[in-house]
């Protein structure tokens, strides 16, 4: 073999490796370009009060059904009164907006085109300081989609895709190097993803996501406040993607159970705070991929419930320097699991003299302060296989689980080590924000019923370990 030659095999794994890199972002490149200029389609009624009005104008626009496709190119306020429709005729986008200062209010828009290489939209904005208040898009490939659009408000929308497989379908919402924009109040469903590209001090706000790809998904978008926002019934509720300085408070994942199935998912992030989040009924509740990133600041993770999840939460072996203090972890399936061969020393389950609520806890506290007088940790032989084989979690709840388990306890000798210690477990559940128990979503059945089961669950558990403290 020459000196210098390499062999296919190396040659393969580095071809390899710089495709697994950027394995995700291949449907999430840079915005296709815009041809830009005016549109050469003819005017309809409310392009030549556009055409016609003077910059600052207010235009009131009649009920009525619209055909037309428009280009709002001077500052303006325009507002539906009543029920105004404008209907793109299954071509193109719908309206573009390339002034700043422009207000569009009330609106139906509805019936894109469906050329996902043009990226068909129902709103494009092209400029700052524009709102979106209280739009309804219908039947859309792309929902609304801010290019270089700083200090946007989209605000009360509900933004509905087309009946298409999710392969086929269009991001509900798009900020791309669009700061400080508010995102709040919106309703978005059976689209692709709700997406922040390059988009930093963005607020997103009291949203609800379902039926889509990604609830809400972040990338390379720093100091990002994501709070009291629902997403249920998509394959992941938020992706947390190559992104610094992240606050995720209130939020309530539930029922995300997609090829993912992830909660929360959390690649290369660094300096987050997550609290206060309900986390229930998902396939993983927290994903934990090199994150978070640096030693800046250790990942936190506090007064989160996390409940009948497959698993509650799963490590990445690289994932290092998290604190998880004072969460709930209530009857998953399997509380903390780690994806693949590695422990998890570099991360804490307490901080001080609090650690977190454990359902299957099987201490007691004869002091009655409230923390379990022996340590919680997870030492469960088949757990420990699973990590290592996932394909064993086809016996969970049969009788070869029983077995392994049982020879688990007899001979200590194949007892694994334990996957993590909680020094000071708590005897009784942490109380859900009152932000989250009193929003009710349009998917509140679902929330609302894992809270309920949670509190029963946690009150049970208590009641069953004072009993037999006091026997």
């Amino acid at each position: 073999m020459m000196p210098n030659a390499v062999h296919p095999a190396s040659a393969f794994a580095a071809v390899l490796v710089v495709a697994t890199a950027f394995a995700g972002q291949a449907d999430h490149a840079a915005p296709a370009p815009v041809s830009g200029g005016r549109s050469t389609l003819p005017l309809g009624p409310i392009g030549m009060r556009i055409a016609a009005a003077s910059p600052g104008d207010t235009l009131e626009i009649d009920p009525g059904i619209y055909r037309e496709h428009l280009r709002i190119d001077k500052p303006l306020t325009i507002v539906a009164r009543g029920d105004v429709v404008i209907d793109g005729g299954g071509s193109g986008d719908i309206v573009e907006i390339v002034a700043p200062d422009v207000t569009l209010r009330g609106f139906v828009i509805r019936n894109t085109g469906i050329d996902l290489d043009k990226e068909n939209a129902a709103v494009r904005v092209l400029a700052p300081r524009v709102a979106l208040e209280n739009n309804r898009l219908e039947d859309i490939l792309f929902g609304i989609d801010l290019r270089e659009a700083p200090d946007c408000r989209i605000v009360g929308n509900r933004i509905g895709g087309k009946d298409l497989d999710v392969a086929r379908r269009g991001d509900g919402l798009r900020l791309w190097r669009s700061d400080r924009t508010l995102v709040e109040r919106n309703t978005i469903h059976d689209g692709r993803d709700a997406i922040l590209w390059y988009s930093s001090n963005v607020v997103v706000r009291g949203n609800h996501g379902f039926d889509c790809r990604y609830g809400l998904h972040l990338m390379f978008s720093d100091h990002i406040t994501i709070l009291d926002n629902e997403f249920a019934g998509n394959s992941v509720g938020i992706y947390l993607m190559y992104t610094t300085g992240v606050e995720l408070v209130g939020n309530t994942l539930v029922g995300n159970r997609g090829p993912s199935g992830y909660g929360i998912g959390l690649k290369e992030t660094d300096q987050f705070s997550i609290r206060d989040n309900l986390i229930a009924g998902n396939r993983s509740g927290v994903y934990i991929d090199g994150s978070p990133f640096t030693a800046a600041k250790p990942g936190e993770f506090t007064r989160n419930t996390f409940a009948y999840n497959d698993v509650g939460c799963t490590f990445l072996p690289s994932a290092r320097g998290n604190e998880f203090t004072e969460n709930n972890f209530v009857d998953n399936i399997d509380q903390v699991a780690v994806a693949g061969r590695g422990a998890l020393d570099a991360n804490r389950f307490w901080k001080g003299e609090r650690g977190n609520f454990w359902s299957d806890y099987t201490g007691y506290d004869l002091n009655n302060d409230g923390v379990g007088d022996f340590v919680h940790e997870s030492q469960t032989l088949f757990e420990n296989l699973m990590d290592k084989r996932p394909a064993l979690r086809l016996f969970l709840f049969s009788p070869a689980q029983q077995a392994v388990e049982f020879v688990g306890r007899a001979i200590p000798a194949v007892r694994p080590e334990a996957k993590f210690t909680d020094e000071v477990p708590l005897m009784r559940p942490v109380a859900l924000p009152a932000a989250v128990v009193e929003r009710k979503p349009a998917r509140e059945a679902i929330a609302l019923s894992g809270i309920a089961l949670v509190g029963v669950g946690g009150l049970l558990i208590a009641a069953a370990r004072t009993s037999r403290r006091t026997s």
